[in-house]
């Protein structure tokens, strides 16, 4: 693409904000405004006028958005100049920059990467040594309090500056807090390990602490773009603004509106208050929504107009009209959840919609169960975002401690994990003595198994034979791991550490399942080898790298089950980023949306209103609203009120459908508040209950086939693996799909094909290694 193609592309304000290149630069972007495509088309623009991709650094909440991102710039500038931007969340952009010059921290390069589970065994085990009060010290609170403080960047050193932290820690019956965060930080250190936290926390202490680092990367970064700024909180913040205090040439795009994350810790004040770190910045304001009826648009407008605390825009759209919002209440949470599995199958059935193009949002996760059961009985297939991910569980997380231990024997948490598994005769009473010994001397767990030897007397001659075979085990996979492939390493493992063994001695249905789990993550570590050795450029295949890749997966990217038509059901925060054409949110009730913890300060309520405004924005051509007149919670059947934010809606927006067992009684709904009159009134269209008369809309014209089988992956063709090809070849990769060969090179085992791919870019690819199908075009 030309820069004159590339600019056509924009309407006026999104071509102002991507010509703005100098100085400080906010660009509001309202629901479906199109940030995405401003944001990348002005890094492409950058580069387009000469700006090393080197001296670009972007920043986003999702890798998936990353790679997005990426492959749409190198449609413009070329996949090899596009391969040099730093581009990628916050977390893997400073894991990154940690692992070139942690080591000023004391942090070994091949730094563990602890998840959430491996934090909350470690302050489990924290709790035990200290003999403390496990129901007080619960590790999921301790955790969340730790992360806090992390990410308002005081650390154990600082705690008694501030008082206040010690009385809450006193009030909330944890007066000794301070000392399981210390050991907790200690413990880590030692175990070359960092959380999720520690990453920006680092990062910020290697750039305060070191002005030759901040002056280096304040060099290389001269332009810094960052997505989603609304939702960044006080660490990434101070991070931003040190790297791009010497050139000011920062872009943060970001809807205030879409503020949901404070439970995280974001801090709504940084896109609030913007103007007043860069006075002299330039807004650009993008209001056009390209995803969303009239109808919805208007509709979400009114409700975020609530809001006090905001930057002022008018979000509008040239699209259609569309239906109005349907306003369902049902009897209770069974009926409710029948009422949308109808109405899924109903627009599956006569307007030919794939599963994809529908999802329920719902506030908690508890919501899930009757909807799940609903949808079930109609063999409705759907995916649950949010669940445990498929990197959670047991088997897989066993086989990954195993890995990770090769890479860095030091990972307490992975040790722990695995000394004993399969079982090897090392029992905990073993265990709790090595720990015993490590805090004696000083010294981590790993240096004690692999001197336990030395330490017959206090182990015992038996046990310390059996530590000793376990970490003469674990050095010689760390020797494989250096020198073998991710794939080598890890079906080595995978059989020497007994893990095989184990699994093929079950023969119990969850057993199968178990060995089905790891031999999937064995595919996984395949593909990943595979993909990385076809690419020309960055195709390092070492288990680190691939360790690395997992471990800074966010939620959204653990979710792929390589199914993609089916039902989406998720909570709302989850739906962030996300379009769907069809929108339900169930569960509008008072005391469950607003949830009843968000409604005593403003602030929350706020937080809780943009979350609607965020769940109505998801949907493009239809959204449907549904409470109940009585939910079970807790045990108890409850009567229900419904939403305030229900109330908020611009009556001309919506149309309120009342159940059978409802319509001949009188309604407190069916005042001029909803602007609804009898429920006769709005039982008819596509989406009446059933029984009541029906008519097509015309907008809702029945789609050609091909959009449903468009949402469907690409099917694998049959055929042999090419081991020679042609340009203008018609081919099929297993990742990237069908893709037509540009250009050939080279000769022998260096044979390189250049495929531009139909959805994933151009590649070039090494022939031996890409498995390319040829078909016919």
């Amino acid at each position: 693409m030309n820069t004159e193609n590339l600019l056509k592309e924009l309407n006026d304000v999104q071509r102002e904000a991507v010509l703005h290149t100098e100085g400080p630069v906010m660009i509001i972007a309202g629901a479906g405004s199109g940030k995405t495509r401003v944001l990348t088309y002005r890094i492409a623009w950058l580069m387009l006028q000469g700006t090393d991709p080197f001296n670009i650094l972007a920043l986003t909440f999702t890798n998936k958005a990353a790679r997005e991102m990426k492959e749409r710039i190198a449609a413009v500038v070329g996949h090899s100049e596009a391969k040099n931007l730093w581009m990628g969340t916050f977390h893997s952009i400073f894991a990154r920059l940690l692992r070139i010059d942690g080591h000023m921290l004391g942090y070994p390069s091949n730094f563990t990467i602890y998840d959430t589970d491996d934090s909350e065994k470690l302050i489990t085990q924290i709790v035990k040594e200290k003999n403390l009060d496990k129901d007080l010290y619960k590790p999921k609170k301790i955790l969340n309090r730790i992360s806090s403080l992390k990410n308002n960047l005081i650390i154990p050193q600082y705690y008694d500056n501030f008082p206040e932290l010690r009385e809450y820690d006193e009030a909330a019956k944890i007066p000794d807090f301070k000392n399981i965060y210390t050991a907790y930080v200690e413990r880590c250190f030692k175990a070359g390990a960092m959380d999720f936290d520690d990453i920006l926390l680092k990062t910020n202490e290697l750039l305060g602490t070191f002005p030759e680092i901040l002056a280096k990367y304040q060099d290389r970064f001269r332009y810094i773009l960052v997505d989603e700024y609304q939702d960044t909180n006080h660490s990434q913040y101070i991070i931003i603004k040190a790297l791009a205090n010497k050139f000011e040439n920062i872009c943060v795009v970001g809807d205030d509106a879409q503020s949901i994350y404070a439970f995280r810790g974001a801090n709504i004040r940084n896109i609030l208050s913007f103007q007043k770190d860069y006075p002299d910045c330039q807004i650009f304001k993008l209001e056009q929504n390209y995803r969303s009826t009239q109808h919805i648009v208007n509709a979400a407008n009114s409700v975020i107009a609530n809001n006090r605390d905001q930057l002022k825009k008018n979000v509008w759209t040239s699209n259609e009209t569309g239906e109005k919002i349907t306003i369902y209440k049902a009897l209770n949470e069974t009926e409710e959840a029948h009422y949308i599995a109808e109405r899924i199958m109903e627009r599956h059935l006569t307007y030919q919609m794939p599963y994809s193009d529908f999802a329920i949002l719902y506030r908690t996760n508890a919501q899930s169960r009757a909807l799940e059961e609903q949808l079930r009985r109609k063999n409705i297939p759907y995916r649950i975002y949010g669940g445990m991910s498929f990197y959670q569980r047991k088997e897989v997380k066993d086989l990954l401690a195993y890995l990770r231990l090769a890479v860095n024997p030091h990972d307490e948490e992975a040790l722990r994990r695995v000394i004993n598994y399969p079982a090897r005769g090392i029992g905990q009473t073993t265990v709790e003595r090595l720990t015993i010994l490590a805090d004696q001397h000083n010294t981590t767990l790993w240096d004690i198994c692999r001197n336990a030897i030395n330490f017959k007397n206090e182990l015992g001659t038996a046990p310390a034979q059996k530590v000793s075979d376990f970490a003469t085990m674990i050095t010689e996979f760390g020797v494989r791991a250096r020198r073998e492939s991710a794939w080598d390493a890890a079906e080595h493992i995978f059989k020497a550490s007994g893990i095989l063994r184990a699994l093929n001695d079950d023969k119990t249905e969850e057993g199968i399942s178990r060995l089905g789990n790891v031999q999937e993550l064995l595919n996984n570590i395949k593909s990943f080898t595979d993909t990385q050795l076809s690419l020309e450029e960055n195709n390092d295949i070492s288990l680190d790298y691939f360790l690395q890749d997992i471990a800074l997966l966010t939620s959204t990217d653990q979710q792929d089950d390589g199914e993609p038509n089916k039902v989406s059901l998720m909570t709302l925060h989850l739906a962030k980023g996300l379009e769907f054409p069809v929108v339900f949110i169930s569960g509008m009730e008072e005391e469950l949306f607003p949830s009843s913890q968000m409604v005593n300060t403003r602030a929350d309520l706020e937080e809780e209103r943009r979350l609607f405004y965020v769940g109505m924005t998801r949907a493009k051509k239809k959204l449907f609203l549904t409470f109940t007149h009585m939910r079970m919670r807790y045990g108890k059947t409850n009567d229900c009120e419904p939403s305030r934010f229900l109330d908020e809606i611009d009556d001309q927006y919506t149309e309120l459908i009342l159940p059978a067992f409802h319509r001949s009684q009188p309604t407190f709904l069916s005042g001029p508040a909803w602007g609804a009159g009898p429920a006769n009134n709005h039982s008819s269209g596509p989406f009446a209950p059933i029984g009541t008369s029906r008519q097509k809309t015309p907008h809702l014209a029945t789609r050609p086939s091909s959009t449903a089988s468009n949402a469907l992956p690409p099917e694998k063709p049959q055929g042999e693996i090419l081991t020679h090809t042609v340009p203008g070849d018609r081919v099929f990769h297993e990742k990237f799909g069908y893709g037509n060969v540009l250009e050939v090179e080279g000769s022998g085992v260096n044979v390189k094909a250049t495929v531009a791919f139909d959805q994933a870019g151009q590649k070039k690819l090494l022939l031996q290694y890409a498995k390319l199908i040829k078909v016919k075009p």
